[in-house]
């Protein structure tokens, strides 16, 4: 993982699908991202930058309860429908991180152990990036997005997935 950092970024508009996740993360992601993009290029919403998750809710174990499958656009279509929705990631500071590597993984590091190298540096540096709640943790904006990834390279080695998360 490289070294966290804290950069100021610009609001940032797009379309996504919001749900609970009852089946893992991955199956939530491999079925959102696939209903997402069929939406997104129906409507004729280019793509502005890569595909995230973005976490609104963790348990206590650090497990997604409430998260949403999102791409960056330009311009939102006119009016969204169904489950997909139009929003704006919010302006701000944020503390990032990018991982090279896969996103499961027994024997390198993944994505699991970025995530929590990055929280240990948060903690170690006072960075608040979410508050408390009944079942765990909600944020702001804590998202993963998935610069380079398997659509786009097959080769594990080279995936790249940047943490980011707004701070106070």
């Amino acid at each position: 993982m490289s070294d966290p950092q804290i950069v100021l970024r610009e609001a940032q508009q797009y379309v996504g699908i919001r749900a609970p996740v009852t089946n893992g993360i991955r199956d939530f992601a491999d079925n959102a991202f696939p209903e997402l993009f069929g939406w997104v290029f129906e409507n004729g919403a280019a793509p502005a930058g890569p595909p995230f998750l973005r976490y609104h809710e963790v348990d206590r174990a650090g497990e997604p309860v409430d998260v949403e499958a999102g791409v960056p656009v330009e311009r939102p279509p006119d009016a969204a429908n169904g489950r997909v929705r139009a929003g704006a990631l919010p302006a701000g500071r944020y503390l990032t991180a990018l991982h090279v590597g896969p996103y499961t993984s027994e024997t390198v590091p993944d994505l699991l152990d970025a995530r929590a190298a990055l929280i240990q540096w948060a903690r170690d540096n006072s960075v608040a990036y979410g508050r408390e709640t009944e079942r765990g943790m909600s944020f702001s904006c804590a998202l993963e997005r998935f610069v380079v990834g398997p659509v786009d390279d097959p080769d594990f080695t080279n995936w790249q997935t940047e943490f980011a998360y707004l701070i106070g």
